[in-house]
C-alpha cells in the first residue's frame, strides 16, 4: 500500500488519540468493587482493552482475555461500569503529545479527518467533546454506530462511502490487530503508532509512526 494518494484518515480513539487507560481502569475497578471483587493492576486493565465496552466488562469481571462473565453479572457490571465512566470520562485521560499539532497539520493537507473506534459511540463522542477534539473530525463511529466493529471492515468502507472516496484513499492509524486487520480487510492504507496499547512490531502495519506529526510527511504529497 502507497500513502501518494490517501485523501481521507481514520483514527482509532483509545490509545492512538487519547491515553484514556487511567479512567478506564478506575472505571473497571469500581464495578468490580461494586461486585465485590479485588481491584485489578492498571496495566492488567490495559490488556483487556480495545474491543469495546461490553467485552471489557467480560474481560474485566473475570480476568481473563476469553473470559464470559454470568449473564446476570454481567448486565450488572455492565451498567455499573457504562454509568460510571460516562461520570468520570476525563478525569486522568489525557491527549498524547503531538495530537493537536497533527490534525491541524492534517487539515493544512485539506485531507477530511474521521474516528473509527470499538468504544461506543455514547462514550467516545462525549470524550471527545470534553477534550476539545470532536469538531477535528468530520464522523466520529463508535463500535455500536453500524452492525459490525474493527476487525470488520464495515465501519472503514462506510466511512469511505460517506466521504465518497475509494477505501484505497483512506488511511487508517491504529494502536491494534483490530486496526490493521480491519485496514486490511476494506483495502486501506494501515498505520500503526509506537507509543499506543499494542506492540507496533507485531502489527505488521504499512508504517509506524512514533508521533501523527509524522503523518503529515507520509501524506503530503499525495
Amino acid at each position: 500500500m502507497t500513502a501518494k494518494h490517501i485523501k481521507a484518515v481514520a483514527f482509532d480513539l483509545d490509545g492512538t488519540l487519547v491515553d484514556s487507560i487511567p479512567d478506564l481502569a478506575a472505571a473497571a475497578n469500581a464495578m468490580r468493587d461494586h461486585l465485590g471483587l479485588p481491584a485489578l493492576a492498571e496495566l492488567r486493565i490495559q490488556q483487556h482493552v480495545g474491543d469495546g465496552i461490553a467485552s471489557l466488562v467480560h474481560r474485566a469481571i473475570t480476568d481473563e482475555r476469553d473470559g464470559q462473565a454470568d449473564a446476570a453479572l454481567w448486565e450488572r457490571g455492565f451498567t455499573f461500569f457504562v454509568q460510571y465512566y460516562r461520570d468520570h470520562l476525563n478525569v486522568h485521560s489525557r491527549v498524547y503529545d503531538g495530537v493537536h499539532d497533527a490534525l491541524g497539520l492534517l487539515r493544512a493537507l485539506q485531507l477530511p479527518q474521521v474516528v473509527i473506534t470499538n468504544k461506543s459511540e455514547r462514550l467516545a463522542v462525549p470524550l471527545l467533546e470534553e477534550l476539545g477534539m470532536a469538531s477535528s473530525f468530520s464522523m466520529i463511529l463508535g463500535g455500536d454506530s453500524l452492525p459490525e466493529k474493527k476487525p470488520s471492515a464495515m465501519p472503514l468502507l462506510h466511512a469511505c462511502q460517506t466521504l465518497g472516496i475509494r477505501p484505497d484513499e483512506l488511511a487508517m492509524v491504529g494502536d491494534s490487530h483490530n486496526d490493521v486487520l480491519a485496514a486490511r480487510a476494506a483495502g486501506s492504507l494501515a498505520v500503526a503508532v509506537s507509543y499506543g496499547y499494542g506492540d507496533a512490531a507485531s502489527l505488521e502495519a504499512d508504517h509506524v509512526v512514533d508521533s501523527l506529526v509524522e503523518l503529515y510527511d507520509l501524506f503530503k504529497n499525495t
